[in-house]
């Protein structure tokens, strides 16, 4: 897919999550054939205002390329001028987050609250836009609630001010991530702009993605949820994709290979305490649907090392 000056080598994509999609998390699904990823959501107020943590979230590594980042905020203002900074590192874009349904980020005006009023999104959008030399994204929703479903009239806007790509979560505010993904939304929005149009949600197999490609006419699928302890889905997306051909879950042995690589990430990244406590939910996500693996979730949740994961996992072998 290209959109402005950046061209993927593929057109499946990790989702920015908080908490979820850092730097170890992002390498790891760049291993297994992810087209592009993004930083963790940023604020803009809090680069402003020169926030340490909120300045780490910002870093990338070279491996991990093409790579967004990904702010959220409110005022035309403060994200023209953040954009601007951000611009200036290795970034090959910049998004703006107009998506997130957390009540902390939508009580300020913020993330998916800007669908009520597109006419702010369209400012937001123009100035950003203008005041970087980059590419300028924008993950939106179908709407903020079913009585304003208004992704095509956003998208519209969007591309108007500057907008070089859209993304379309196919569920409104109000529904979080419950329910069914509206894949019709995401077909009218395709239908009705000009620039590139990611598809999102509910692909949770290879399957889904080339079913969404199909139907909506997008350029690409982002996966989110799915990704969680399961980044061998982007090998075996594209892998379907180009052959037709499905291929086999991981065995457990490989899980217990990523999962032993990605708590050795994280501890490098952020320290053993902190990366072993960030680590405890993403080792239930890579045991989970796993036949016999209920009796070792607590037990994941409550290690204390990378010599806890290691003994646990030697002992799971002869129940997987």
């Amino acid at each position: 897919m290209k959109f402005g000056t950046v061209t993927t080598p593929n057109n499946v994509f990790l989702a920015p999550m908080a908490g979820v999609t850092d730097l170890p998390f992002r390498l790891i699904c760049k291993e297994f054939g992810c087209g592009m990823v993004y930083t963790e959501m940023v604020s803009a107020k809090g680069l402003l205002y020169k926030n340490e943590k909120t300045n780490d979230l910002l870093y990338v590594d070279p491996r991990e390329h093409p790579v967004g980042a990904q702010l959220f905020g409110s005022d035309p203002k403060i994200l023209a001028e953040t954009a601007k900074q951000v611009a200036e590192s290795d970034v090959e874009f910049i998004d703006i987050n107009m998506g997130c349904p957390a009540p902390k980020i939508t009580k300020n005006g913020e993330g998916s609250a800007l669908m009520k009023t597109p006419d702010l999104i369209g400012e937001i959008i123009y100035h950003t836009a203008k005041s970087i030399h980059k590419p300028l994204t924008v993950k939106i929703r179908k709407g903020f609630d079913a009585n304003t479903i208004n992704a095509v009239q956003v998208a519209k806007i969007a591309e108007e001010a500057g907008a070089s790509a859209v993304t379309v979560h196919g569920r409104t505010r109000e529904q979080f991530y419950s329910g069914n993904a509206d894949w019709d939304i995401i077909k009218e929005v395709k239908q009705n702009v000009r620039i590139p149009v990611i598809g999102n949600g509910d692909v949770k197999v290879p399957e889904d993605a080339r079913r969404l490609m199909d139907y909506t006419g997008c350029d690409a699928v982002m996966i989110g949820r799915a990704a969680q302890g399961n980044p061998w889905i982007f090998k075996r997306t594209l892998h379907f994709l180009n052959t037709g051909e499905l291929l086999p879950e991981p065995s457990f042995d490989e899980r217990r290979e990523i999962i032993l690589k990605h708590a050795e990430m994280l501890i490098d990244y952020k320290g053993e305490y902190t990366g072993i406590r960030e680590m405890r939910a993403h080792l239930t996500s890579y045991v989970k649907g796993l036949h016999g693996a209920t009796h070792i979730r607590r037990a994941l949740t409550a290690v204390e090392s990378l010599d806890d994961i290691k003994m646990l996992l030697e002992k799971c072998c002869d129940h997987f």
